[in-house]
C-alpha cells in the first residue's frame, strides 16, 4: 500500500501533540519552541509532511522534519544532537503546525526533507512488498522446536524451585521476610532470570518490595504469593489447562508470542498512550477502541532504557486499520497491521457505563486472568469529589463512587480531569483494578475534544 498523507485541513490539537513527548523535560521544552519566533522556512504538505528550520545555539539552524502519515506514527529527522524521540524541535514545530495560523503554511518541501521522505516510504513499501510476497521464515524449524523445549525444561525447573522458596517463606512466617530483605528476593529473581522466565522475575521484585511497605503488609504480601503459586501451577500443569487460559499462563510466564488472531479492520480510536521505564526497558500501551466492533484493544511498543519507543498514535484521532489479537483467554493485546487512511479527528466517544458495571467486568475479566492488575473501561456520567485525602469518580445519577489509584492522584492529570468537569458529570476513559481507577482521558459533558490525563 503507498503510504497515504494526512489531509492539510487536519490539524491535531496541542493536547494531541505533546502526548508524544517522551518525558516532561521534552514537554515543557517543546512547548517553548511552539512559537514562530526560532522558526524559518516552515511548510508542510498534503502528503503528510511538516518541515522547518529552527535557530538554535550554533550558526546553522536545525532540520526539523517530520512524517505524520507513517504506518506507525509520527516519524521524525532533527539535525540536533539529542537522542530523545520526538525532540523538543520536533515537538514545537508538531505545536506550531497545530497553531493553525498560518506559522506553517502549504508549500513544497525544501530537497533535504523531501530526500528524507521519499527514503522513508521506499523502505516501508519495500517491506511490505517483501510481506507480501509470502516468503517462508528462515532457520531450522526442527532447531527452533529443540530450543523451545530446553527453555520449557529450564522454566520448569525454575518454578519448581520458586514453590520450594515460597514453601519455606511460609513455613518459617511472614515476619521472617521483613527480617531478610530485598536481598533474599532480588537473589530469587536472578535465578527465574536465569530459567528464562522473565514474567516470574518480574513478580518476584515485586513482592520484596512489600515487606515494610506500611500496615496491613502481611496481607499484601500474602495475596501476592498466592498469586504468584498459582501462576507457577498454571505452568507446571499448563497440559490440563484449557488452550486460552494456557496460553495466558505462558505469556504471564514472560515466553513470547505471535499475533495469530484473524485481522479485524474497524475504525479504532486512539483512547490514551503513556510510557512505563524500569532501568532496562521503556513500554508503551496504546488504547484503541473500535468505533464499529465496539472492541477495546491494546499496542504495546518497547524502547530501550532512556529511550521512547518507536510507535506513536495521538489520542483523540481514528485509525482505518487492521489488527490481529495475540493469544490467550482475556487478553486484549493486538498488533498493528495495515492501516488503510490517514488518522482523522472524530466526534465518537466510546459509550459509558456506572461504576458497578466497571467493578463487575473487572470480576469476569478476573475469571480469564487471575493475574489482571486492571481492565480498561469507559465511566459515564462520573463527577471526581474529594475522599478525605484523596479522590473518587462518583455516579452522577447513583450513589457508588469507585478510588482513584495512588499514583493517579499524585499526577498533575488529576487536576486537569476536576477542572474539565467543575463540578459536572464527565466522561472518563481508565483503567479499573483492585487498587482503584487510574484515568487516561475525559471528555466534557457536551460537545468537546478529548483531553489526556496521563
Amino acid at each position: 500500500m503507498t503510504q497515504q498523507g494526512v489531509r492539510q485541513g487536519v490539524r491535531w490539537t496541542a493536547d494531541q501533540v505533546l502526548a508524544l513527548a517522551p518525558d516532561t523535560a521534552s514537554r515543557k521544552a517543546g512547548s517553548k519552541l511552539g512559537v514562530a519566533g526560532p522558526w524559518s522556512e516552515a511548510g508542510s504538505s498534503d502528503e503528510g509532511t511538516v518541515w522547518g528550520l529552527c535557530k538554535g545555539s550554533g550558526s546553522k539552524p536545525y532540520r526539523t522534519v517530520i512524517d505524520t502519515a507513517d504506518s506507525t506514527g509520527p516519524a521524525y529527522k532533527c539535525s540536533c544532537p539529542s537522542r530523545k524521540f520526538p525532540c523538543k524541535h520536533a515537538l514545537g514545530l508538531l505545536l506550531l503546525w497545530a497553531g493553525e495560523d498560518g506559522a506553517v503554511p502549504r508549500g513544497e518541501a525544501p530537497d533535504w526533507a523531501r530526500e528524507w521522505i521519499e527514503g522513508r516510504r521506499k523502505r516501508a513499501d519495500d517491506k511490505r512488498a517483501a510481506d507480501a510476497s509470502g516468503s517462508p521464515p528462515s532457520g531450522d524449524p526442527e532447531a527452533a522446536r529443540r530450543r523451545a523445549e530446553r527453555r520449557a525444561e529450564w522454566i520448569t525447573a525454575g518454578a519448581a524451585e520458586l514453590e520450594q522458596r515460597l514453601t519455606d517463606l511460609l513455613r518459617g512466617g511472614l515476619a521472617s521476610a521483613e527480617q531478610a530483605g530485598y536481598g533474599l528476593w532480588e537473589e530469587t529473581a536472578a535465578r527465574m532470570v536465569d530459567a528464562q522466565a522473565p514474567g516470574l522475575a518480574a513478580r518476584v521484585r515485586e513482592l520484596g518490595a512489600i515487606p515494610s511497605s506500611g500496615p496491613g503488609w502481611p496481607v499484601r504480601l500474602l495475596e501476592e504469593c498466592a498469586l504468584l503459586h498459582l501462576l507457577d501451577q498454571g505452568w507446571l500443569r499448563r497440559e490440563r489447562l484449557p488452550d486460552g487460559l494456557a496460553a495466558t499462563v505462558r505469556s504471564r510466564i514472560g515466553l513470547p508470542g505471535a499475533a495469530d488472531g484473524p485481522p479485524v479492520r474497524d475504525r479504532w480510536l486512539v483512547l490514551a498512550q503513556y510510557d512505563t521505564a524500569d532501568s532496562r526497558l521503556t513500554t508503551r500501551r496504546i488504547w484503541l477502541h473500535g468505533t464499529g466492533s465496539g472492541r477495546t484493544a491494546l499496542l504495546l511498543s518497547y524502547g530501550a532504557a532512556g529511550r521512547a519507543p518507536e510507535l506513536a498514535l495521538p489520542v483523540g484521532l481514528t485509525l482505518d486499520a487492521e489488527v490481529s489479537a495475540y493469544p490467550g483467554a482475556g487478553q486484549l493485546r493486538v498488533a498493528l497491521g495495515e492501516r488503510f487512511a490517514p488518522a482523522e479527528p472524530t466526534e465518537f466517544r466510546p459509550p459509558g457505563v456506572d461504576v458497578a458495571r466497571a467493578v463487575a467486568q473487572y470480576g469476569v475479566a478476573l475469571r480469564d486472568d487471575p493475574w489482571l492488575e486492571s481492565r480498561p473501561v469507559t465511566l459515564g456520567r462520573v463527577v471526581p469529589v474529594p475522599d478525605g485525602d484523596g479522590w473518587q469518580l462518583a455516579d452522577a445519577d447513583g450513589e457508588l463512587a469507585l478510588p482513584l489509584t495512588p499514583s493517579a492522584r499524585s499526577r498533575s492529570g488529576l487536576w486537569r480531569l476536576v477542572a474539565l468537569s467543575g463540578g459536572a458529570p464527565v466522561t472518563v476513559f481508565g483503567e479499573c483494578g483492585h487498587l482503584g481507577f487510574s484515568p487516561l482521558t475525559a471528555w466534557p459533558e457536551g460537545p468537546g475534544e478529548a483531553v489526556t490525563l496521563c
